[in-house]
Order: structure tokens, then C-alpha cells, then sequence
């Protein structure tokens, strides 16, 4: 990702961070807002043979480097099913390991990873720009591993800075946020996430509809857009669920499901409050459901949110989630 290509949110709050002095940097904030591209937009700034006030300069050997996932002085922690997903390279012998099909890739951040990170941290850097260690999601260390990080964040090496990028900053230990400067990450305003989403090949439509339906979080949006070809199928999705239709869902895993659902039930427990939507449109939503039945609904999908993915019958999950939120619909109010 080239400096040209960072939302113009992400840039400003780059540029603030990198007028600020530390080793490490916790950046936090609920999905969708960024962390990943704001993490990898100040290493590459660290790292850059011409950096300026604004950030990387995106033409020298360092920024292709990392633009090519190569640098020899930036470490990334990543579970390994993230790593894949970015196209970060896994370490030889994980690589073979996935592939001799020994094991499934992490969804953790293993501690072995950590351990090399650690002895990465204490090396020379090959290019004299200093090094870098980009952590993400940061919530994805379990105890062990994040304990194996923790004395290299209290007695950092001279040339190594940290940052680290998390979704769910409450369940990292406080020894470790209290290790790092903390940035809570900025929501950007709707006509800017509007203004970007289009920028990625979004109609214009279709992008407002996928932001409501993300909450405003404009990452979220274009990934659920990427996933979710129809915009429409959103805004079908309250009526259709209670009149029982499945249809609307075909294309959906069942996470995805369940987190609609969820906003769904979300949307309907705040009309019933008196308060205003979030995800969908007032228009769009149901008459029914009472107030009980939508709570009882919403502790229901918690507890399948727990297990949404262990290998069941999809076919048979889904049309139990939507038996479900037809009853819960069509409660009397």
C-alpha cells in the first residue's frame, strides 16, 4: 500500500503520530477503522530512506520493499490465517507444515513467532534505518506469547520501535498497554468514508448502504462489499427475515449471518426504546417483536456467535437462524 492509496483519515492521523517520540505505539479501536493500514503506514515512514513530515516517501528501496512484503528490518506478527490473507509470507518451516497438512494455519499469534520476532528485535538492522515489529490483531497473543513480547517492550533495544494494532485492546494484559502510547483510532466522518468507499469502486449507492450497514466503519464496508456483491440483499434482509425468506442469505457464511442478525436485532431492540437505527433504515425494518422476545433473541445469538465456526451443516444453521428471527419478529409487540 503506497502513501497514495491510505485514506485521507488514516494520513492525518499518521502524520500526528509520527510528530510524537516513543518506542511503542498501541493503536485501538473497534474493527473497520483502520488499525492495519495505520500501523503499516507509520512503519514504512519509520523505514523509509526519504520520509518527510507527511509520512513515506512510497518510490524508495524501503517502501517497495515493503510494498513487496521482503524488508529485511520489518518484522510482522500476524496469526497465520491473517498473514494469508494479506499475503505475508509465513516462516519456511510453517509454510511447511500447512502445506504437508501437519497442522491448519493459526488463528492465534503463535509464540514460536513471537520468539523469533524477539531475537529479530535484537539484531542490527541490514539497511541502518532502524527496525520495525508490527503487531496485528494484537488481541490474537495468548498469555504466553504475549508475555514473550512483554520484556522486550519494557527494555527495547536502541533502534526497534513497536506498534501494535488491536480491535479488542481490553483483553490485552495492562502490562502490556501500559508499555505502549495509546491512540484511539479516529471515526472519519460519513461524506469522507462515502468519498473513499466510491475511490474503491463502490457505486455511490451501494456504498452508503454498505457503510450503514457496517456502522460507519469504512474497511468493514468495503470488505463486506467485496463479500456481499448485492447492496439490495441488506436492505431486503429485515422484511425477508420475517416473512421466513432464506433466499436473501444464500451467499452469506454463517458469520456473516449471525452478525447481521445480530445488527438486525440491534436496530429493532432501539425502536422499540425510542431511539434511532443504526444499520438499517427505519423504513426498511419490521412492525413487529416485542421487546422481550428481541432480548431473548439477542442473548440466543450471542451464545451461537460462540460457536459460529465449528464445521456444522450450514444448510441447516441457516434456516434455524432465520426459523428463529421470524419468531422474533412476528412477537406481538
Amino acid at each position: 500500500m503506497s502513501d497514495g492509496t491510505v485514506a485521507p483519515w488514516i494520513a492525518a492521523q499518521s502524520q500526528a503520530l509520527l510528530a510524537q517520540r516513543g518506542h511503542a505505539w498501541l493503536l485501538a479501536g473497534p474493527s473497520g477503522l483502520g488499525q492495519y493500514s495505520l500501523a503499516l503506514a507509520l512503519v514504512r515512514a519509520w523505514l523509509c530512506d526519504q520520509p518527510s513530515a507527511h509520512g513515506a516517501c512510497g518510490n524508495c528501496a524501503s517502501c517497495h520493499a515493503i510494498d513487496v512484503h521482503t524488508h529485511a528490518d520489518l518484522c510482522v506478527l500476524m496469526p497465520e490465517t491473517v498473514m494469508l490473507e494479506l499475503g505475508w509470507p509465513l516462516s519456511e518451516k510453517a509454510q511447511s507444515d500447512i502445506d504437508d497438512k501437519k497442522r491448519k494455519a493459526s488463528k492465534e499469534i503463535r509464540v514460536d513467532a513471537m520468539r523469533d520476532a524477539v531475537e529479530f528485535a535484537q539484531r542490527t538492522s541490514a539497511r541502518g534505518r532502524g527496525k520495525a515489529v508490527l503487531v496485528f490483531p494484537a488481541e490474537r497473543m495468548n498469555v504466553v506469547t504475549a508475555n514473550a513480547l512483554l520484556k522486550t517492550l519494557e527494555e527495547p533495544p536502541g533502534d526497534v520501535k513497536f506498534v501494535l494494532a488491536s480491535e479488542a485492546a481490553y483483553q490485552l494484559l495492562p502490562t502490556i498497554r501500559s508499555r505502549c502510547l495509546g491512540h484511539t483510532m479516529v471515526w472519519p466522518q460519513v461524506d469522507a468514508a462515502l468519498a473513499w468507499l466510491e475511490a474503491q469502486g463502490l457505486a455511490a449507492g451501494a456504498a452508503k448502504v454498505m457503510l450503514q450497514a457496517a456502522g460507519g466503519r469504512p474497511e468493514d464496508a468495503l470488505s463486506f462489499s467485496r463479500s456481499v456483491q448485492d447492496a439490495q440483499a441488506w436492505v431486503k434482509l429485515p422484511k425477508a427475515m420475517a416473512r421466513g425468506d432464506v433466499s436473501v442469505l444464500k451467499d452469506w457464511s454463517p458469520a456473516q449471518t449471525v452478525s447481521a442478525l445480530h445488527k438486525l436485532c440491534h436496530d429493532m431492540l432501539a425502536m422499540k426504546a425510542g431511539a434511532r437505527p443504526r444499520f438499517f433504515e427505519t423504513a426498511d425494518l419490521p412492525a413487529g417483536g416485542s421487546v422481550a422476545t428481541l432480548t431473548s433473541w439477542a442473548h440466543a445469538l450471542s451464545v451461537t456467535q460462540r460457536t459460529v465456526e465449528h464445521p456444522f451443516n450450514a444448510g441447516l444453521m441457516l434456516e434455524a437462524l432465520v426459523s428463529q428471527a421470524q419468531m422474533a419478529l412476528n412477537s406481538n409487540p
